[in-house]
C-alpha cells in the first residue's frame, strides 16, 4: 500500500461538490490528496465554480471525468444523463461540499433541486459534509446561521470555517480550513457511527520532560507519532478520544480532546483525574515516561563553572509509576475496562515486556526494540510484538505507525467486545 493511502478512505467513493468561491484552489488540493489516499473522487462543479477553475484541473488530479451539467454526462461516463444524480448519490460513501458558498447552503436548506449538486444531495443517503467559505460578514449573518442550523438538524456534518484575512482584505470568520483539517473532518464524519461509537479512549503520547532549570530538561527520543496514530485510529472507528500528549510539534487529530502536559507527574495527574471523572473504556499508555527526574529543579539557569575541569552532578529522584497507580485505581473503580502499555527496550524484549504486562496488570502490551534504526523512536515506521494476558504473541513486521495504530485499536476493540 502506498504511504499516502489512508485506511479510513481507501476504497471509499467521495462525491466532492465544488461551488463558486476563491477557496476553490484548496478544493483542487483536497481532491488530489483524497485520490492519493485511495478514495474514488467524483467532482461536481457548479457554474459559479467554473468561473474560478476549469473542470480539466479536477480531472487531472482525480483521473476521472468531472460532472458540471444535470442534463449532459461527461464524455466516457456510463451514467444516463437524466439519472446521473441518482447514480452519484447512491454510490457515494460521503458527499463533501468544499467550499460551500452561502448560496449553496441556502439551496440545500430549502431543498432546492435545480442543479446537479443540489439534486444529488437530495437523492443521497450517505453523510453530507459541508465546509462553508465566504467573505466579509456573510458567515455570521443570521440567514446563513439559520440555514446551517437546518442542515445540521437533518444530520449534516459542519466543518466550521477559520478566522483570517479574506480576498477582499477584510478579516473575519469564513476561511476554508487547509486540506489536512478537511480530510480529518471527513474521516470523523465517515467513522462517527463506527464500531467504537459511544466508547471513550484515553491515550497518552510523547516523551516526558523533567525540568533541571528554567531552560533545560531531561527527556528521551520519543516523537509521539505512535500515540497520535493510535488516537487517529480510534477516531476513525467512532470513539471519543482524549489525547494527553507531550508532543507539542504534532498536530491534534481532528476530533480529539487534547491535553498538553510536560512531566511524568503532570501526566499522572492528567490520566488519573480523567479516569476518576470520565470513566474511560480504554487507556492506551503510549507515552515514553521518564523513570527518574532531577531531585530539585533550579529557579534560575544553572551557570557553568569557570573551572574548565569542573564537572556537574545531578541527583535524580524516582518518578511515580503511572501504570502501577492505574492498576490500583482500576481495582477500586473498575475502569478503564482495557489497559494497554508499551515496552520500549534495547535488549531482552519479550522477557521485559512480559514481566511488565504481569506486574502492572495490563491487558495488552506493545513491545518494540528501539535500538533498530528503522523503527521505534523518531522513525515513521515501527515493528512491534503484541503480548496479551493469555500469553499470545503477535509479531507485526515493519510497517507505518499509522498501521500499527490500527492494529492496536483492532485488538482493543476485540477486548472490549470480549
Amino acid at each position: 500500500m502506498s504511504q499516502n493511502r489512508i485506511t479510513a478512505l481507501d476504497g471509499k467513493r467521495i462525491v466532492l461538490g465544488v461551488t463558486g468561491s476563491i477557496a476553490v484552489y484548496k478544493a483542487v488540493d483536497l481532491a488530489s490528496k483524497l485520490t492519493q489516499a485511495g478514495a474514488t473522487v467524483d467532482v461536481i462543479m457548479t457554474d459559479a465554480a467554473r468561473e474560478f477553475v476549469t473542470p480539466l484541473t479536477f480531472q487531472a488530479v482525480t483521473g476521472r471525468a468531472v460532472y458540471t451539467d444535470m442534463w449532459a454526462a461527461p464524455a466516457g461516463q456510463g451514467l444516463p444523463t437524466h439519472i446521473a444524480h441518482v447514480g452519484l448519490g447512491e454510490a457515494a460513501d460521503a458527499i463533501m461540499i468544499a467550499p460551500a458558498t452561502a448560496d449553496t447552503l441556502a439551496r440545500l436548506a430549502q431543498g432546492r433541486s435545480d442543479d446537479l449538486l443540489s439534486v444529488t444531495c437530495l437523492s443521497a443517503r450517505c453523510p453530507l459534509v459541508v465546509a462553508p467559505a465566504m467573505d466579509g460578514g456573510m458567515y455570521e449573518h443570521p440567514a446563513t446561521q439559520a440555514n446551517l442550523e437546518v442542515l445540521q438538524s437533518r444530520g449534516a456534518y459542519l466543518i466550521e470555517p477559520e478566522t483570517g484575512r479574506f480576498a477582499s482584505g477584510l478579516t473575519g470568520r469564513g476561511r476554508l480550513p487547509e486540506t489536512p483539517q478537511l480530510i480529518g473532518h471527513l474521516r470523523l464524519a465517515l467513522g462517527r457511527d463506527g464500531e467504537l461509537a459511544g466508547k471513550h479512549f484515553l491515550i497518552s503520547a510523547g516523551a516526558t520532560r523533567e525540568a533541571l532549570d528554567p531552560v533545560r530538561y531531561v527527556t528521551n527520543h520519543s516523537s509521539g507519532r505512535q500515540g497520535h496514530s493510535i488516537a487517529q485510529a480510534a477516531l476513525d472507528r467512532g470513539a471519543r478520544v482524549t489525547l494527553v500528549t507531550m508532543a507539542r510539534d504534532l498536530a491534534t487529530p481532528v476530533g480529539a480532546e487534547r491535553v498538553d502536559v510536560a512531566s511524568a507527574r503532570e501526566l499522572l495527574d492528567a490520566v488519573t483525574s480523567r479516569i476518576t471523572a470520565s470513566s474511560p473504556d480504554a487507556l492506551v499508555m503510549a507515552a515514553a515516561v521518564a523513570d527518574y527526574r532531577p531531585a530539585t529543579a533550579a529557579d534560575q539557569k544553572i551557570k557553568k563553572s569557570d573551572d574548565p575541569d569542573a564537572g556537574m552532578t545531578i541527583d535524580l529522584a524516582r518518578n511515580p509509576d503511572i501504570l502501577m497507580t492505574v492498576k490500583a485505581l482500576r481495582e477500586e473503580v473498575g475502569r478503564p475496562r482495557v489497559v494497554v502499555g508499551f515496552a520500549a527496550e534495547t535488549n531482552d524484549l519479550i522477557k521485559s515486556a512480559a514481566s511488565k504486562l504481569e506486574r502492572k496488570g495490563m491487558d495488552l502490551i506493545v513491545a518494540n526494540d528501539v535500538s533498530a534504526p528503522d523503527a521505534g523512536f523518531r522513525a515513521e515506521t515501527n515493528r512491534v510484538i503484541l503480548l496479551d494476558r493469555e500469553g499470545q504473541q503477535t509479531e507485526i513486521d515493519l510497517t507505518s505507525k499509522a498501521r500499527i495504530g490500527e492494529i492496536v485499536i483492532d485488538r482493543v476493540a476485540a477486548l472490549l467486545d470480549g
